[in-house]
């Protein structure tokens, strides 16, 4: 495969979703404005586009992902944007990830009817969302609250809360972010609560391993803090043998600390039907990211993880 001239016009591959295509219209314009290179976006069909069934039941890591990479591998495209969390934790043969760009806020986020907040909720409210994670968080917070699986885009969600048959969903604000949808916001769920997933928030840009100049051209969009951040949460991921659709969550913030950046990684294991979990955090250098995420997990495979996601799959 020859490299991509910078001259040309970048072909983006993006699902179809209004929230994929902006996501990607948001990077495309990014690379145009760091670097001058003209971007098209290519519309390209998932398996989870395709398919209304559960993405745990679709087997859940790759199915938004498969596809594209694919048309990368093809040469159809150049360049791919996925969210983050939607990644499997291995590492795509021939394929780079050339740019993190920075992360929108990666906390959960409530719309509810009449404005409520997830402590206003009345015992039996009717609480939808699609992902393991929140499912199991939600129930183990002890609110009475019953949990409906669903899924959709964003607009489908939140039409089903009132008049709808839900009284409240649960979202990533940063989806809601970046489609202009924050005013629907009720509560921005606080992550001693529910701790969001590994990546959430993050976006992460493929091209082609041997693609230089694409390289070059992504390089501009890189993000070393939600790099830094979002590897640490992965790696967590990945050293507890979890996919996208197990019930784990991970969140890292960078801070200066009196040698330098310190990274602050706090992760969560919690049964499907919230009756148990274990919840560890861990600090150190930023530079050990992939250490710290690995000691965590240890740790929470010590108090029992495994078990708790093999009850929950």
């Amino acid at each position: 495969m020859t490299s991509t001239q910078t001259t040309t016009t970048l072909r983006l591959g993006t699902r179809a979703s209004q929230l994929a295509t902006t996501q990607s219209q948001h990077v495309a314009d990014a690379i145009t404005a760091a670097t001058g290179v003209p971007v098209e976006l290519v519309h390209i069909s998932t398996e989870g586009d395709r398919s209304a069934a559960a993405i745990a039941q679709l087997g859940g890591t790759g199915v938004f992902v498969t596809a594209i990479r694919q048309a990368l591998h093809e040469g159809t495209v150049d360049v791919a944007v996925h969210s983050y969390k939607d990644l499997p934790t291995a590492p795509e043969p021939g394929l780079a990830l050339a740019a993190v760009p920075p992360r929108e806020d990666p906390r959960d986020a409530l719309v509810a009817r009449d404005g409520l907040t997830l402590g206003e909720l009345p015992a039996g409210a009717r609480v939808g969302t699609g992902a393991p994670r929140r499912v199991a968080q939600l129930r183990a917070l002890g609110l009475g609250l019953e949990i409906v699986p669903i899924r959709g885009n964003v607009d489908t969600r939140m039409a089903r809360v009132v008049p709808g048959d839900l009284d409240a969903v649960v979202l990533a604000r940063a989806g809601l972010t970046r489609l202009g949808r924050l005013d629907a916001v009720t509560e921005t769920l606080d992550p001693l609560q529910v701790l969001p997933a590994p990546a959430q928030g993050a976006l992460a840009v493929e091209c082609r391993a041997d693609d230089a100049a694409t390289l070059a051209v992504l390089a501009a969009l890189d993000d070393t803090v939600t790099r830094t951040c979002v590897l640490a949460e992965r790696t967590v991921l990945a050293a507890l043998e979890a996919g996208c659709s197990a019930p784990v969550a991970a969140y890292a913030e960078l801070a200066e600390g009196e040698d330098g950046a310190e990274l602050f990684l706090r992760a969560s294991v919690t049964a499907l039907d919230g009756s148990d979990g274990v919840r560890g955090s861990v600090t150190g250098p930023a530079e050990d990211a992939v250490r710290l995420g690995r000691e965590l997990a240890a740790e929470l495979l010590d108090r029992g993880a495994a078990e708790l996601m093999a009850a929950s799959r």
